[in-house]
């Protein structure tokens, strides 16, 4: 399948599931982090939406969070590695993402396709998986699928705003029901948590490095290699292996410290 970079009716479609509550079944709502489930097709591969209320943050602080690659190394402490890989037009790139799992479980990776778009008060940025010739499976990594994953940024005045994250991906594993609970309870909110405390520290870093370097904003920074979309497929869940980690205990798992609820 070829890769299609998304237009506006695919923005405006995240957005309105981000917002919509009709068919959502909501799993957790503690101190202004809320996540919401969603059951698809398939068992394996859940949508999960999740909501946190960011004061003292500007819409405009939380979209260069969670653009800027270089602050994303200092506070995303479940990464084990992130660049980006070429440009395909001045809001879309291509770009390689890998997250530790808790052992026993296999680490995940990714290669996709993302985009971004500011709509008045509202700021997108959507993905999904796509093969890129260069960046095949590794073998001690499982190559994990993003049929849709995004986050929808609202401002709710000058110095406080609203972050939705919405995701949908294919684990490639059989993954026991625990995992996925577990997500939804503990690793999610931690996670949205994570985001808003890296949000307020954020200014102060971008002052001391490279404080006008914004390519996400001005695409006349961007240094990445041009490449068209027609070079890249769209990643199909169905053509990467299957591992299955169904037998595993809860109890034998090593969780992380940032996973747990405080």
């Amino acid at each position: 399948m070829p890769v299609q970079i998304p237009d506006d009716a695919d923005f405006a479609s995240f957005k309105e599931q981000c917002e919509s509550e009709e068919g959502w079944i909501q799993r957790y709502n503690k101190a202004g982090v809320s996540v919401w489930c969603r059951d698809e097709e398939t068992k394996t591969v859940q949508k999960l939406k999740m909501s946190i209320v960011c004061k003292d943050v500007s819409a405009e602080t939380l979209y260069d969070v969670l653009h800027d690659t270089s602050y994303r190394k200092k506070w995303d402490t479940n990464m084990i590695d992130t660049f980006d890989i070429a440009r395909l037009t001045v809001n879309a790139d291509v770009g390689y993402y890998s997250w530790k799992c808790p052992s026993p479980l296999k680490n995940r990776d990714f290669v996709t396709m993302r985009s971004w778009l500011p709509l008045g008060n509202d700021y997108l940025i959507i993905n999904y998986s796509v093969k890129h010739p260069q960046y095949p499976p590794k073998k001690d990594y499982v190559r994990a699928v993003s049929l849709l994953t995004g986050y929808l940024i609202q401002s709710n005045g000058a110095n406080c705003c609203t972050l939705y994250y919405l995701t949908q991906v294919d684990p490639k594993g059989s993954l026991p029901k625990w995992v996925v609970n577990r997500v939804s309870q503990f690793v999610g909110p931690k996670a949205m948590r994570k985001i808003y405390k890296a949000c307020l520290k954020y200014p102060e870093w971008k002052r001391k490095h490279d404080p006008n370097l914004k390519p996400w904003m001005f695409p006349e920074q961007n240094t990445l290699p041009c490449m068209s979309a027609s070079e890249l497929t769209v990643q199909r869940a169905d053509s990467l292996e299957n591992i299955d980690e169904s037998g595993l205990n809860e109890d034998k798992i090593q969780h992380h410290s940032e996973d747990e609820e405080t």
